[in-house]
């Protein structure tokens, strides 16, 4: 099954969610529900989890996995699943491998950058 994430922004800082069961940070996603398109997933999970709209700017297919860069439009104020922080950098614990956001942060990050100027 698919699966969809956003790495959206708020400035120069972007949202992560901490994931108790996992024991760590992560970018809200989850998985794709028949007849959704993958930055539909990553909306809602978005919302469901963290209990903010964002505005997707970008997807990119990174194999079994969707990413969407996104900027943060407002807080629902709606209940959330997860508790959420603004980060600068990636914080030491993360519920998945380091890698991938080293390199799915940035390309966010350049992709709104292009879509500002």
């Amino acid at each position: 099954m698919r699966t969809a994430y956003a790495v959206a922004f708020d400035g120069d800082r972007f949202l992560m969610v901490w994931n108790p069961r996992r024991g760590g940070w992560e970018m809200p996603g989850g998985h794709v529900e028949e007849g959704e398109t993958s930055e539909e997933a990553a909306a809602r999970e978005f919302e469901e989890e963290a209990g903010y709209s964002i505005r997707i700017v970008a997807t990119r297919d990174l194999g079994p996995c969707d990413v969407c860069a996104a900027v943060i439009v407002s807080k629902t104020g709606k209940p959330c699943e997860m508790r959420s922080e603004l980060f600068s950098a990636l914080p030491d614990t993360l519920s998945f491998g380091r890698d991938e956001y080293e390199d799915t942060v940035p390309w966010a990050r350049k992709i709104l950058e292009t879509q500002a100027s």
